[in-house]
């Protein structure tokens, strides 16, 4: 089992935009498990398209979640590195 963790904050204008989206897998063994998830954006193909996307306010974004928990696709896709999230996990 994986945990996707898609992470939203207001930008220049005031819109909720996506900040970054990581994954990790969930740990199986008993105890306290801290992990650091390595958070990235995707970004536009072309110029044209981060000018519009900055200038309409709309960043690109993933529809589906699964996006991010599957490598499938992912070769294609343009992303930035956006930071890190660590999270910790108490499995009993």
């Amino acid at each position: 089992p994986q945990i996707v963790v898609s992470v939203y904050g207001p930008d220049f204008f005031g819109n909720d935009v996506v900040r970054g989206y990581g994954a990790v897998h969930i740990p199986f063994t008993p105890g306290r498990h801290t992990r650091t998830i390595a958070m990235f954006v995707p970004e536009s193909t072309s110029r044209l398209q981060k000018f519009t996307s900055w200038f309409t306010g709309r960043r690109p974004e993933f529809t589906d979640p699964k996006v991010v928990a599957q490598g499938e696709g992912r070769e294609v896709t343009r992303v930035r590195s956006q930071g890190f999230v660590t999270i910790s996990f108490n499995v009993v």
